[in-house]
């Protein structure tokens, strides 16, 4: 049970009930996450509207799936396994490549990011992640250089910044209110990534 009232979609009413069908996936499952706003549905807008910007925006160039390995990373180092569990299986799908999943979940699981089948720009892509998390105020410009210098644009460090921050915040929301993966389903996520108004998840 989370550490605060929560509304069940069935006893949702009003504005609450809008939103909750505009995020909910198969039989009106509302993931715990956004439940925990059912008290201030305007956070839950909120919530929802930088998630869907952030992560599942068709103006995004980084592909989705490398941007969930940035999610998967910084809540693993928030030890926020919520969200490691959620977008792990989020990742895992839109990457159609099981043993390469599994083989960056090793990585993250281990701090050996050195290990992880990825490329050196985006292993830097997470370095970036790793201070931003872990060091927000020693950030020094000569990783933004770095990353360009990888082939990054700016619009791209852009998109690893604005990823970043999103889990360090979705990660706080749920370790701060004892949000659980308990009768959630694991993986889904907005399926029009063309319309940033589409919010349902599946």
């Amino acid at each position: 049970m989370p550490w605060i009232e929560t509304v069940p979609y069935e006893e949702a009413t009003g504005k609450l009930k809008m939103l909750y069908d505009r995020v909910k996936g198969p039989d009106n499952n509302v993931d715990n996450i956004m439940m925990m706003h059912s008290l201030r549905p305007h956070s839950m807008e909120g919530h929802m509207a930088i998630y869907k910007y952030v992560l599942h925006h068709s103006g995004n160039t980084i592909p989705k799936w490398f941007l969930e390995v940035l999610g998967v990373w910084v809540s693993s180092l928030n030890e926020c396994n919520y969200c490691v569990d959620h977008h792990f299986a989020g990742l895992k799908r839109l990457l159609a490549d099981d043993p390469r999943a599994d083989a960056i979940r090793v990585a993250i699981e281990t701090r050996n990011v050195d290990a992880a089948p990825l490329d050196d720009a985006q292993k830097l892509a997470m370095e970036y992640a790793r201070q931003l998390t872990r060091d927000p105020g020693g950030m020094k410009e000569d990783i933004v250089i770095r990353l360009r210098d990888a082939g990054f644009s700016d619009g791209e460090i852009l998109e690893i910044n604005q990823v970043s921050a999103y889990f360090g915040y979705a990660n706080r929301t749920v370790l701060g209110l004892g949000c659980s993966t308990k009768g959630d389903i694991l993986g889904l996520s907005p399926n029009k990534s063309d319309d940033p108004d589409a919010w349902n998840h599946s």
